[in-house]
């Protein structure tokens, strides 16, 4: 059961992911990196440490072949995730133009800051 007052979880690949996000959202919500790998036990850390079953989860990978990989991984772990995908041109979260990110954050209903929305 989902609970309307946790904060939103976005899971994704990399630090560098995260910078990027965070510096377009103006919102409250938690980005988890992943580094990469997911194995059982560090996706244990994370259900428990962010109680991932009771919170709205948005997985926002690279479409590269190691992305597509840990968004199924990810999938079968957690199916009431949502998604959020990027055009495969762009191949990476982090080389994703700003306003392209700004635009797929805000249409899963996540603040972005006016300036990166054109």
């Amino acid at each position: 059961m989902k609970s309307d007052n946790l904060e939103k979880i976005i899971i994704v690949e990399g630090k560098t992911d995260k910078n990027q996000i965070e510096k377009i959202i103006d919102d409250h919500v938690i980005i988890v990196c992943t580094y990469g790998t997911f194995g059982i036990e560090r996706f244990d850390e994370l259900l428990e440490k962010y109680q991932l079953d009771d919170r709205e989860v948005l997985i926002l990978v690279d479409e590269d072949e190691a992305g597509i990989a840990l968004r199924k991984q990810l999938t079968a772990e957690l199916p009431h995730a949502d998604h959020i995908y990027i055009h495969g041109d762009y191949k990476e979260v982090a080389t994703t133009p700003e306003y392209v990110l700004a635009s797929l954050l805000a249409n899963k209903y996540i603040q972005v800051k006016p300036y990166y929305l054109r």
